[in-house]
């Protein structure tokens, strides 16, 4: 093993775990699109045709019409059919700031129209549910009735009661996310769609104001919310919104809020090891160091810094560089930060560090620790970790992305994939029927909540795949916003396709596909000396309404004695999603990732890509 030098585009890491063997790479773009289809799965209302999750049909319809107001659409926020607002609203703007973070990232994996898509059926309900400035629709469903019952949301019998807040029943936590989703779903949409960027600004504006005018725990005057998702405080979230309207108008108004309140609201006081859709304080932190490290402080650049040690001190806590205070982790390297759901508290978590390892790496700085100075490499190595463990380099050898790789949870809780499909199953499934014929099988659920993020394992690394243990089989809209971001950013570093990318369709469990014997090419650059071989293969296909699509694998190795770097190829006849290469700006060209700019003797790299019809044509266009 000494003479062991391939080295894969994938950058692939050997982790000493417990048990199993590390896989051999993992294909964060189909990731991300799996993520995204747990956004349509969760849809409320009337679905649209494009929808991709067949097996889910139009619900909540009549949602808001006991109250006079149209409160159609939305999400559900779990495994039930309750539309929690405050949650929502959370989930929507990690969608957003995932889409303004890595634009670029998402644009390329062709997932930017199902991101922003994602972001805007969040957002044209929260519109709706605004109904005048001062009064906000927070909630639709009651959980106490709604957990009595498992059936499918188009079969709903429970309580689709709707609850409000208002100047005499403030919220200003749930009036606040609520404004910081919308601003930060304007800067995403601003490139897009600027007439609708401008609309969300205009409720983010009133919103805030609300908020911050008439102050009180959501909780308080919707109490039914509070079994469920109960606050810890609202000032979390006026920094948060304000520093997201900061972010989306450019107002000083709004950095100046942050700056004066900072004490008070506990901005630069609180440091805290958990970033959750009820604490958004690390959030808020980073984003603040961000304008801080881009020179835009000002007169405030003081108080900055205190924000920013703050949200150093989050970092250094995830990445065990805290002087021993830090996040724990369990045995297998996942951080864990509580027993019921503890990935939605990875993901987030995952998803700050690699904005801050993007923010760090732009202004040419490193993160401060106790124990030293870290590269914001290091911080992307650490994402890469997570992200990997939630993808199946874990000790139980099992993704806890539902849909994605060979082994997954098959028991999820979440009523309506454990129950056959309206599509499938044409009569009503009752209340308490749902119980006795769904929820108590032994058999797998009919239909897979594809990119479903669940609860995930205990601080033991154990795992128990029982649909009644919601702890760790239900999944939740909040966990996997953040991943949507991550997976982009990972794509775009180590690029590698594995196995199951199904683009556009919604999967089935253990789905294989079909192998066809590689076709081996060698292409030799030789006025340079510096031969490169191309091993092309195509390791899958599917059909699509009547059309063929191939998975094409290509290893480039480099054949020669001596290193070749700054290769690039051009790639022609090419109609598909290409991963593991960076595009430039010559058209049809493209080069190795911006980290592996060097091939050495014998090394590998690989890129992938999608297409109908025949294979791409490959050519070297440059080397040294």
């Amino acid at each position: 093993m000494k003479n062991l030098n391939i080295t894969l585009c994938l950058l692939l890491i050997a982790l000493v775990r417990l048990g199993g063997s590390a896989p051999s790479g993992f294909n964060y773009g189909d990731a991300i699109d799996k993520s995204l289809m747990f956004f349509e799965a969760q849809r409320s209302g009337k679905l649209p045709l494009q929808q991709r999750v067949k097996w889910r049909g139009d619900s909540g319809l009549q949602d808001g019409f006991q109250q006079g107001v149209d409160l159609v659409g939305g999400y559900y926020d779990a495994g039930d059919h309750v539309k929690f607002g405050l949650p929502m609203a959370y989930s929507v703007a990690m969608l957003a700031w995932g889409a303004i973070e890595f634009s670029k990232e998402i644009t390329d994996l062709n997932q930017m129209g199902h991101s922003l898509g994602a972001i805007k059926w969040g957002t044209d309900y929260f519109i709706k549910a605004h109904t005048q400035p001062n009064v906000l629709w927070g909630q639709v469903g009651d959980g106490v009735s709604d957990h009595y019952c498992w059936e499918r949301a188009e079969d709903m019998t429970t309580s689709r009661g709707a609850y409000k807040i208002d100047e005499q029943h403030p919220g200003s936590d749930l009036a606040g996310e609520t404004a910081a989703a919308l601003a930060a779903a304007a800067i995403a949409f601003r490139p897009y769609n600027s007439s609708y960027s401008n609309l969300l600004l205009v409720h983010a504006k009133q919103l805030f104001t609300f908020a911050d005018r008439f102050r009180g725990l959501y909780d308080d005057s919707i109490s039914s919310a509070q079994q469920f998702y109960t606050s810890s405080g609202y000032s979390d979230e006026l920094l948060w919104a304000a520093t997201w309207m900061h972010l989306a108008t450019g107002d000083e108004y709004y950095l100046k809020y942050v700056v004066d309140n900072a004490v008070y609201m506990g901005g630069t006081g609180w440091a805290v090891k958990e970033f959750s859709w009820d604490n958004k304080y690390a959030g808020v932190q980073i984003l603040l160091s961000k304008v801080l490290l881009e020179g835009k402080a000002g007169p405030y650049a003081a108080t900055l810094k205190q924000y920013q040690a703050k949200a150093d001190y989050f970092a250094c806590a995830c990445l065990q560089k805290n002087d021993g205070y830090n996040v724990q982790k369990t045995r297998g390297g996942l951080l864990y930060v509580r027993e019921w759901n503890n990935m939605q508290y990875v993901s987030s978590a995952t998803f700050l560090l690699a904005v801050y390892s993007n923010y760090l790496s732009a202004t040419k700085a490193q993160l401060s620790c106790p124990d030293g100075q870290i590269q914001p490499q290091e911080l992307l190595n650490f994402v890469k970790s997570q992200a990997d463990y939630i993808l199946g380099e874990n000790p139980a050898d099992m993704s806890y992305l539902v849909g994605y790789g060979q082994k997954y949870p098959v028991h999820v809780h979440h009523r309506g994939a454990s129950i056959a499909s309206i599509f499938a199953l044409h009569y009503e499934v009752g209340c308490t029927q749902g119980f006795e014929m769904w929820y108590n099988r032994a058999e797998p659920n009919p239909n897979v909540i594809c990119g479903g993020l669940v609860g995930g394992p205990d601080k033991n690394d154990d795992f128990s795949d029982d649909r009644s243990n919601y702890e760790q089989t239900e999944p939740t809209i909040s966990g996997s916003a953040p991943l949507v971001g991550i997976f982009a950013k990972l794509q775009s570093l180590y690029g590698n396709i594995g196995e199951g990318y199904n683009h556009n369709e919604s999967p089935v469990p253990q789905q294989k596909t079909q192998s066809i014997n590689p076709v081996k090419t060698t292409v030799s650059k030789t006025s340079e000396g510096a031969p490169v071989e191309f091993l092309h293969s195509i390791s899958s296909s599917w059909t699509v309404g009547g059309a063929t699509y191939y998975r094409h694998r290509v290893i480039i190795k480099n054949t020669a004695s001596k290193p070749i770097s700054d290769l690039k190829l051009v790639i022609k006849d090419l109609s598909g999603s290409l991963w593991g290469l960076s595009p430039t700006e010559e058209k049809n060209t493209y080069e190795l990732p911006q980290w592996h700019k060097v091939l050495d003797p014998g090394s590998e790299c690989i890129f992938v890509y999608v297409q109908g019809g025949p294979q791409a044509k490959v050519s070297i266009k440059s080397f040294h």
